[in-house]
């Protein structure tokens, strides 16, 4: 819980709300930043309340905080990838219009980093020779603010005739229930990932972390961590998840040669404990391989 800012404070935290009510082009007055919420701090509080529909009391508690950031993000401040509770924020629709006016739709830019956006994120990453991971970081942001001549000052809701891209198949998420089992912590930061990512995708999905106790009683079970350490998994079928490689491929070919009541390793890269886009992109690798096993057409899978 934020302590609440109000009329006669001072110091540090005041400069940061007025730090971003003149990034958004409030006026407060010829004395500017000075971390003294009176007079001219207080009014563009009150108006920046008005204009989001909220409580105009003048305060700064989490509501009206939470707002102020949402709306001074800028688009490159942070990672954008779908998680459960969705990313929010000014970013994310700039991103959302830049992408619709570029060709790769994804609905009204509502300011929510959805499945759609996602899946636009990744038709984009692919047309542009990225790494498809559906995941705006520094290398897919450059790529956007390159074509700013083209999508800038446009429509962001055009072109409306195209489609939104259907997101994965989240339908197979709610039919099958999985368990992670977590081998280090490199699997674990990567599974939480992988859980969280399945939610935001379809919010009844059956994707959860187990021990190997709890694993038998799963319809598919995954094993994921260190590579070093599948190696000495005898008759478990291993996949690799690293870098810009797609992973469908070998999805389907490690459920196909697995031995009934055995599961499957996911090996994930080094980096995955400490890079949070790494981890992040093997877990949306492995969600869409285990979306390509489940919903490809090749069978019954018994693990």
């Amino acid at each position: 819980m934020l302590e609440p800012i109000a009329q006669g404070d001072r110091g540090p935290a005041v400069e940061d709300v007025q730090k971003r009510l003149l990034v958004l082009g409030f006026d407060l007055g010829p004395t500017g930043i000075d971390g003294v919420f009176l007079g001219a701090t207080l009014a563009a509080v009150r108006r920046f309340q008005h204009e989001r529909g909220l409580s105009e009391d003048g305060t700064v508690g989490d509501e009206t905080w939470a707002a102020l950031v949402d709306a001074t993000f800028r688009l490159g401040d942070r990672l954008l990838y779908l998680r459960y509770p969705y990313l929010h924020g000014a970013d994310v629709s700039v991103l959302q219009g830049a992408l619709n006016v570029l060709g790769f739709a994804c609905g009204p830019p509502d300011g929510i980093f959805g499945a759609f956006t996602e899946r636009a994120v990744g038709e984009f990453q692919s047309n542009v020779g990225l790494p498809r991971d559906g995941i705006a970081g520094p290398e897919t942001v450059r790529a956007i603010e390159r074509l700013r001549h083209v999508w800038q000052d446009k429509d962001p809701s055009a072109p409306v005739n195209l489609p939104v891209a259907p997101a994965r198949a989240a339908a197979v998420l709610r039919a099958v229930e999985l368990g992670l089992v977590c081998v280090d912590d490199r699997g674990r930061a990567v599974a939480e990932r992988l859980a969280n990512l399945a939610t935001a995708t379809e919010p009844e999905a059956r994707v959860r972390l187990c021990d190997i106790t709890e694993a038998s009683a799963c319809t598919f079970v995954l094993f994921i961590g260190d590579a070093s350490t599948a190696k000495a998994t005898e008759g478990v079928p291993v996949i690799r998840v690293s870098g810009g490689e797609g992973a469908d491929g070998r999805f389907v070919a490690a459920f196909a040669s697995a031995a009934p009541g055995v599961g499957v390793y996911i090996a994930v890269p080094d980096e995955a404990v400490s890079d949070e886009h790494v981890a992040q992109s093997a877990a949306v690798r492995i969600l869409d391989g285990l979306c390509a096993v489940l919903s490809g057409g090749m069978g019954p899978v018994v693990l």
